[in-house]
């Protein structure tokens, strides 16, 4: 009997396609270039393949109840105790069903963060009901570790049964002893400390789980999936071993232990690592003797990957952050909201992190599939990939004693510093990017609004007996950012931006693709950019100049141009004719418009004809310094001794490139 589905099947008519069909179409697209051509590398040196076959046989894998939705977790982290329930109590009643309490210290706080006093917390939790269901996660640090002591006894002064919470604490002095790169403490002193305060809260009845392996701590840093998933692994066997050698039996101490991991804008790394983590867990149980069970993993979005220019584009980074997080099996998501960067986030902007997650779960229905990856060649590969490559990290960190004493030499942190400077040279080449900061920047955009609160001060925490290197978090659009700011610093002090004179030769066609390049390149880094049109042939509405300027793709920048410059006149502005005749004209108008840096935007070939003259008029009007816009070829020579002194192009430094125009025009 056929199903219904072999009826339907909507390919019927068409021989199924193989592998190797994909290959020919592939190939013939190359035209001879290697395909390796298409194949790209992660930080982690792991191949991704543009096209796979299907893993036959594979099984999903397992992690939340099937069908079971995750968990909607929203961050609570005002200073402000009053406020702070406010905002608890308003989440819970628009969508949320957990929050995530966020203490000062703590390695998420970024500043901010709960009072975590007795006092603090009874007001924060006033009115939430937290036998009826709502979940709770804690994120403390060594200023804040009392916490967890003060909300177990807050329930029990409000006569709540301990069963009847599912709150995670998130005790981890691993993590943050790595963040601080110190610690008051030898592991020894720890491991009793931490086991202590897991055991004293399951003893009033609470069922945990209790402690975290917490890898936000290697993504914020800048590292890899490969050792945030060592290192996750690494420290919740450290965590098990201090239970079990604290009288826990591992069955029972497995159950103390979750995990918090990142998850970021790129989709596949993201929905590999959290499905890479079970499996890596499971091997540690079946180490331990014990049928494997699903780990409890939370997950937040990531904060590296968080920008304060454009930051509404910071809402699209989180909707894929959390589509891949929920597909991977994620037992709870935090959405970091959009604004986070910039400060505490108002009530649009809570609702936004709030609302993501709902939109995703009630209309997209992700969560009504189990493992939807499972079977999926390009997924299997990498989660393959991944967990081979994190268990051989994590075997070395172990061979190393563990995960403290990988710490203390600093093992771990050279694997991250090394992978953190590569990422950092491929954000200032612009290979890795960062759209509103490292990419299409807008000058203009409108001024986001954030709550008016200070940051809090903290108190260091005991004397560091311990000293190594530290992880502190970073962010990827900040290099750039800080050139922003120094640009609206220039704005406020002299009122106007550091300019550039784009310098465009020939027709629209010949320009606007280089034009519109070194526009980006230029304003992502707070340089203004002036654009300087040859002489007149024909009328054109200045509504046609506009899309002319912005519309063109080329090889050097393909996408769109957000903030064209203004015309210089409301009415019509002419169409060029495509060549420079009167470089006495260009001189005058490089004059007037106040800039200090050229840079000449055209087509190889009309470099060829119009570009020594056009920079030997404008070095002589004064331009301090002239760029040109493409790789210089066979004519750089020439170019050079006009006067063209550097050249910007895809994959140039251009964080370097920016940071020496602001010397320039000091």
């Amino acid at each position: 009997m056929t199903s219904v589905t072999d009826d339907l099947r909507l390919a019927a008519d068409f021989q199924p396609a193989t592998y190797d069909d994909w290959r020919k179409l592939v190939d013939g697209v190359l035209k001879g270039a290697p395909f390796e051509k298409l194949v790209s590398k992660t930080y982690d040196g792991l191949k991704i393949e543009p096209i796979y076959q299907r893993a036959l046989g594979a099984t999903p894998i397992a992690g939340r109840p099937a069908a079971a939705p995750w968990q909607i977790m929203q961050r609570i982290d005002h200073p402000d105790a009053a406020i702070a329930n406010a905002q608890a109590l308003h989440d819970l009643e628009n969508g949320a069903n957990g929050l995530t309490l966020v203490f000062a210290g703590a390695n998420g706080a970024f500043g901010f963060g709960l009072d975590p006093s007795a006092q603090a917390i009874e007001q924060i939790l006033d009115g939430v009901f937290i036998d009826a269901g709502i979940a709770i996660d804690l994120q403390v640090g060594p200023q804040s570790r009392m916490a967890a002591i003060h909300i177990a006894e807050t329930i029990k002064r409000k006569g709540v049964a301990p069963a009847a919470c599912n709150i995670r604490f998130g005790l981890d002095p691993i993590g943050a002893c790595a963040v601080w790169g110190s610690s008051p403490y030898a592991w020894a002193e720890i491991a009793p400390a931490v086991t202590g305060a897991a055991k004293g809260l399951a003893a009033m009845g609470f069922k945990g789980p209790f402690v975290v392996a917490d890898g936000r701590v290697i993504h914020d840093a800048g590292g890899s999936e490969v050792q945030e998933l060592a290192f996750v692994l690494a420290t919740g066997v450290a965590y098990l071993r201090a239970l079990e050698g604290a009288g826990v039996a591992l069955d029972q101490g497995r159950g103390m232990i979750y995990a918090r991991l990142s998850a970021d804008a790129d989709q596949f790394l993201t929905l590999a690592k959290f499905r890479a983590l079970r499996l890596l867990w499971a091997q540690v149980e079946q180490a331990c003797g014990l049928a494997p069970k699903p780990l409890l993993i939370s997950a937040d979005t990531a904060w590296r990957m968080l920008t304060q220019r454009d930051p509404y584009v910071n809402m699209l980074r989180a909707t894929g952050a959390v589509f891949s997080a929920g597909l991977g099996g994620a037992n709870t998501i935090t959405v970091l909201p959009h604004t986070l960067a910039l400060g505490l986030p108002d009530a649009f902007a809570r609702r936004a992190a709030r609302n993501t997650q709902l939109v995703l779960l009630e209309e997209s229905n992700l969560a009504k599939v189990s493992d939807p990856a499972a079977g999926s060649g390009g997924i299997e590969t990498l989660t393959q990939q991944l967990s081979e490559a994190a268990w051989s990290l994590f075997q070395e960190i172990e061979t190393a004693g563990g995960v403290f004493a990988a710490l203390e030499q600093n093992l771990i942190q050279r694997k991250v510093a090394a992978t953190r400077a590569l990422r950092e040279a491929n954000i200032a080449r612009r290979k890795e990017v960062q759209t509103g900061a490292s990419e299409f920047p807008n000058l203009h955009e409108a001024h986001v609004a954030v709550l008016d609160a200070k940051p809090v001060a903290l108190a260091p925490y005991g004397e560091a007996k311990i000293k190594f290197e530290p992880l502190p978090p970073m962010r990827l659009a900040a290099p750039f950012e800080h050139l922003r700011d120094r640009s609206d610093r220039i704005l406020k002090q002299r009122g106007a931006r550091p300019k550039v004179f784009l310098t465009n030769l020939g027709t629209p066609a010949d320009f606007t693709a280089r034009a519109t390049f070194a526009k980006s390149f230029f304003e992502t880094g707070g340089i203004e950019a002036i654009d300087f049109l040859p002489a007149p042939s024909s009328p054109l509405p200045s509504g046609e100049r506009s899309t002319l300027q912005a519309s063109g793709e080329g090889a050097l920048a393909p996408g769109r141009n957000p903030s064209p410059a203004p015309s210089p006149s409301a009415g019509e502005r002419p169409l060029p004719t495509g060549e420079v005749k009167d470089f006495a004209a260009l001189a005058a108008a490089f004059k007037a418009s106040g800039a200090a840096l050229v840079c000449l935007c055209s087509s190889d070939k009309i470099y060829a004809g119009q570009a020594t003259a056009a920079a030997k008029a404008l070095q002589a009007a004064g331009a301090k310094h002239i760029y040109l816009a493409g790789r210089p070829g066979e004519q750089e020579p020439a170019l050079r001794a006009a006067g063209v002194n550097d050249f910007i192009f895809a994959g140039s430094d251009a964080l370097a490139t920016l940071q020496e125009a602001y010397r320039l025009t000091e």
